[in-house]
């Protein structure tokens, strides 16, 4: 369904006028199925969001390609409705001055319906996430970071979509709500029969939800294994980083 061929990235260095550049994904090629959780795993600044941003189409390869339904990401109406996304900083997601109803109404002007059909699913997504319809009327800084990411959540989904990629999702959230939140993305899973991309950093998070994990390292596919093979990872890398959950 989503295919990432042989995509590099690289940015130019810091420094003014210099003409280096530093690789931060280097040859990457995986792919995720239809109704499969996909987990990215990897410490901080190994390309993990970077390669998030590359499959979302907010950003070029440099070399290869991503693809939707063999269709390339780069193009706006091949995402449009079937790729949606899911960030770290909930806090920036949403636009201060609009209302949780504003917010959740973007993505739905796209959807060719009635203003009673629109507010009617908005609604229903509302009560999805666990937020009853009087939320409608709040705006982002009347909510706790809990309650905004579900919004976030429950927007994503808006648009029925065949994808989702959350980047470092849960991260900010206080651990009870992380609890929370990652029963709620298995949840909206099923009832969706979504595909999901799960980047994170946290391990014990991935196994929780995912099917496969990617383990990524310096812009570069370390491994890739089953959730049920977590304990034969190969690579000392690899067993250094999962062990936080796996007795080896």
């Amino acid at each position: 369904m989503l295919e990432v061929k042989n995509v590099e990235k690289s940015y130019k260095s810091g420094v003014l006028f210099s003409k280096k550049s530093q690789i931060v994904i280097k040859n990457v090629s995986f792919s995720c199925q239809e109704g499969e959780c996909l987990g990215i795993i990897g410490e901080s600044g190994s390309g993990k969001s970077t390669l998030g941003r590359l499959m979302l189409g907010i950003e070029k390869p440099d070399r290869g390609s991503v693809l939707f339904e063999g269709k390339n990401v780069i193009d706006r109406k091949v995402r449009r409705g079937h790729l949606s996304a899911v960030f770290q900083d909930y806090k920036s997601s949403i636009n201060p001055f609009f209302s949780v109803e504003d917010a959740m109404y973007e993505p739905l002007r796209y959807w060719k319906k009635t203003k009673q059909e629109h507010d009617m699913k908005i609604d229903k997504l509302l009560e999805q996430v666990g937020l009853n319809p009087s939320y409608r009327k709040k705006y982002p800084h009347e909510l706790s970071g809990g309650e905004v990411q579900r919004v976030c959540i429950a927007r994503a989904i808006s648009t029925e979509p065949a994808c989702i990629v959350f980047d470092e999702a849960i991260s900010s959230l206080d651990v009870s709500v992380q609890t929370q939140v990652l029963e709620l993305l298995k949840q909206v899973k099923q009832t969706y029969h979504l595909s999901y991309i799960f980047i994170t950093h946290d391990v014990q998070a991935a196994a929780f939800l995912c099917d496969r994990v990617i383990i990524f390292r310096d812009g570069q596919i370390e491994e890739i294994v089953h959730l049920q093979s977590l304990k034969d990872v190969q690579s000392a890398y690899a067993q250094s980083l999962l062990q936080a959950i796996i007795t080896f």
